[in-house]
């Protein structure tokens, strides 16, 4: 594994990861109102798109990360349906 390998599982490993700090405090605190449903929709939409052309090019760590981050972000999208004006 090469060293543009290694950076792009990196930079993959990260942004798949930035929702799970989102998704803790959503699941803590049940409170979702400042959150945007929209955008969490587009990005999932991307998401896809990006394992779909995963599995076109046949490049795995572009279908791990980006199927890891599709289900963690569709997690909170599912918790900001949950919780919204719940209180």
């Amino acid at each position: 594994m090469g060293w543009t390998e290694i950076l792009g599982l990196t930079a993959g490993v990260f942004t798949t990861a930035a929702v799970t700090p989102q998704i803790w405090k959503a699941w803590k605190t049940k409170e979702v109102d400042d959150v945007s449903p929209g955008m969490f929709f587009v990005l999932i939409t991307g998401l896809a798109l990006w394992v779909i052309y995963g599995f076109i090019e046949k490049d795995i760590p572009i279908i791990a990360t980006n199927g890891v981050a599709f289900m963690l972000n569709s997690f909170m999208l599912f918790l900001i349906y949950r919780y919204r004006n719940k209180n």
